[in-house]
């Protein structure tokens, strides 16, 4: 998700149709969405097509996930400076053609490129869809109902990617959970070329894309020299210098944001207790949920047998959780304040990680996929919207869009460097072993080490968040 707090101010809105808007940019949001769970389903088949190692499968998703996390506050810069239309058919372009060619790779580095190159397609691409409707949707109810329909659709996209990869990849092959952005983007790009109209905020302040570069790099590294330990250990030249290259670049992108006069993320939004607890919260969140999804899919298909139909199928309920938590939260908020929430949804998650890892290989779907899914995904809904909405009430007034889009950054990055860490930890456990026994040990260790995570997420967030009675906006 990106920020829906501080829409831009309408220019040229009666040059375009407000329906033609609300499609384009329910569609694009729709895209970017769904490439963030489409694929899960189909990650053994992509595996065993392509020759892929464990380590190297994760970075299916990892390789999207960094790079639309680390250009998204760039993507939103750019719209405003460049004209919002320019960007959507830019982002939408490359997204288009990046699908294409992940679609056709034949190496598993083609379909790692393809995947980064969609991510940063779905950066520059995610944040044009939301200001094309608040620039042409007249202020009011209006704007409202397009912004709900907006956000509805891009949850809808995360419930449906894991159905929709299942019948793509077993009807068809696991290619068309790519390839099947391709027709679907052409159509938009046509549309939208036809029926929107150029716009911007008027500024004209330069872009830092050095500052964007600096900080994806630097956690792209940081997740591969984790991962690399699987193989070298803590200490080998393989693990050190990539750890040590990403914090360098990470420590560049902090001297960057500080001296230059336009920052990506002017580092004193982070001055405010609410905002750097929040965002610090949420980065634990998504660095244990994020992982889910992956070891759910391989747990369900390499070790209880499903299909890739049948895994996404017994994943829709723990996606639903997700979208009902989330949904529930601003109603449950009002009646036991924000920070009260978190720590309830948080606790609700921790609890659903831990039966999770009770995980057997002979395991039943109501008790080791279907139950424990929905603790951890509606506790995962429940605590994201206080957080959110606690950082955002945190920001100084004409930076509440800014913390916006930090927070959705700072969940997507927890969960990239999250997978790195907790497939290391199962891979560890597992020790090299294929059967199902060994597998699910690992997997039940990453979940068992999530779990951990969460309750020092707990304490971090009763120490740290401020208390708020409810939050209004």
């Amino acid at each position: 998700m990106v920020d829906v707090t501080t829409p831009a101010p309408p220019q040229q809105r009666h040059r375009t149709r407000t329906w033609a808007a609300v499609l384009a940019a329910c569609v694009g949001q729709f895209l970017v969405v769904l490439d963030v769970s489409v694929v899960n389903v189909a990650l053994p088949s992509m595996r065993s097509d392509l020759a892929m190692t464990a380590a190297g499968l994760q970075w299916v998703l990892n390789a999207y996930s960094i790079a639309f996390a680390g250009f998204m506050l760039l993507g939103g810069r750019a719209a405003d400076i460049y004209g919002r239309k320019r960007m959507f058919l830019i982002g939408l372009g490359l997204f288009t053609a990046a699908s294409l060619a992940g679609g056709l790779a034949q190496e598993g580095w083609q379909l790692l490129a393809a995947r980064a190159a969609q991510g940063l397609g779905a950066a520059v691409l995610a944040p044009a869809t939301l200001t094309l409707l608040t620039t042409t949707v007249p202020e009011g109810p209006a704007r409202t109902k397009a912004i709900g329909t907006w956000m509805a659709v891009g949850a809808g996209g995360g419930a449906a990617g894991g159905l929709i990869g299942g019948v793509l990849t077993d009807l068809l092959s696991w290619r068309w959970v790519l390839l099947i952005n391709v027709p679907v983007g052409v159509l938009v790009l046509a549309g939208a070329a036809v029926w929107l109209a150029e716009g911007r905020a008027g500024d004209r302040r330069r872009i830092d894309f050095l500052g964007a570069v600096l900080v994806t790099a630097g956690l792209a590294l940081v997740a591969y020299g984790i991962v690399q330990t699987e193989e070298s250990g803590w200490t080998a030249a393989a693990t050190l210098a990539p750890l040590l290259g990403g914090v360098a670049l990470l420590i560049a992108f902090v001297v960057v944001e500080a001296r230059t006069a336009e920052p990506l993320m002017p580092l004193r939004v982070l001055g405010a207790r609410a905002v750097t607890s929040a965002n610090a919260a949420m980065f634990v969140i998504g660095s244990a949920t994020f992982s889910m999804w992956y070891f759910m899919t391989v747990y369900a298909q390499t070790v209880l047998g499903y299909t890739p139909l049948q895994a996404g199928l017994a994943l829709m309920p723990t996606s639903l959780a997700v979208v009902i938590g989330s949904k529930c939260a601003p109603r449950v908020m009002a009646r036991v304040g924000a920070k009260n929430l978190a720590l309830i949804g948080t606790t609700v998650a921790a609890a659903g990680f831990g039966w999770q890892s009770t995980m057997g290989a002979d395991g039943s779907y109501l008790t080791s996929v279907c139950l424990p899914g929905v603790l951890m995904m509606a506790g995962a809904g429940l605590a994201s919207t206080p957080l959110a909405s606690l950082a955002i009430t945190g920001a100084a007034h004409g930076e509440a869009g800014l913390v916006s889009g930090l927070v959705n950054t700072s969940r997507t990055m927890g969960g990239a460097l999250g997978l790195a860490v907790l497939s290391t930890v199962a891979a560890a456990r597992t020790a090299g072993g294929t059967g199902p026994e060994e597998l699910t040990a690992g997997y039940a260790l990453a979940f068992r080490t999530a779990g951990t995570v969460l309750l020092g997420g707990l304490l971090l967030m009763a120490l740290w968040l401020p208390r708020h009675r409810s939050v209004q906006r």
